[in-house]
C-alpha cells in the first residue's frame, strides 16, 4: 500500500468522495446507509471511511446524519470526478470502448494515472473531437461496425 500523509487519499476514499459529490450534483440527500447501498459496500466499511474523511476535513458527518462535503472535500471530489470523466471520454470516443467498460476502466485508472498523461489524453480527445474523420478512418481500418 502507498505511503499516505494526512492529505493523500486511498483509491477507496477517492471513490467515496466521488459518490458523495455525484449525490451533491443531483441535490440528493445522502446518509451512510444509502452510500453503502450505492457503492454495494457494508455499512461498517462506509462508517470507517466516513470517519477518515471527517478526520481529513473533507466531509461533515455525524452518525446517521446527512453527509456534506466541506469546501476542501468538494475541491478534491471535483478533481477525482474530472479525472474519471476524462478517462471515460477517452476510452469511449477515442478507443471506441463500450460505455459500461469505459466507466469501469475509468474508475480503476483514475487512481493511478499521472497528471501529465491525463492531460495528454484530455488534449488528444479534444483534438479528435475537432477532427471526426480520424475516428471514421480508424473505424474503417479496424472494421469497427462489423
Amino acid at each position: 500500500m502507498c505511503n499516505m500523509n494526512n492529505t493523500s487519499l486511498s483509491s477507496g476514499l477517492e471513490d467515496y468522495l466521488e459518490a458523495i459529490y455525484i449525490a451533491d450534483i443531483h441535490k440528493t440527500q445522502l446518509k451512510g446507509a444509502q452510500l453503502a447501498r450505492n457503492l454495494n459496500i457494508s455499512r461498517a466499511s462506509v462508517s470507517e471511511a466516513l470517519s477518515k474523511l471527517v478526520a481529513k476535513e473533507l466531509i461533515k458527518y455525524e452518525s446517521y446524519g446527512e453527509i456534506a462535503l466541506t469546501e476542501k472535500g468538494k475541491q478534491e471530489a471535483i478533481r477525482v470526478y474530472h479525472k474519471h470523466n476524462i478517462l471515460k471520454e477517452f476510452f469511449e470516443k477515442i478507443l471506441l470502448i463500450t460505455p459500461v467498460e469505459a466507466e469501469s476502466l475509468g474508475c480503476k485508472m483514475e487512481h493511478i494515472i499521472s497528471k501529465n498523461i491525463l492531460e495528454k489524453m484530455r488534449q488528444y480527445t479534444l483534438y479528435i473531437s475537432k477532427h471526426p474523420e480520424i475516428i471514421e478512418n480508424y473505424k474503417q481500418l479496424t472494421n469497427y461496425n462489423k
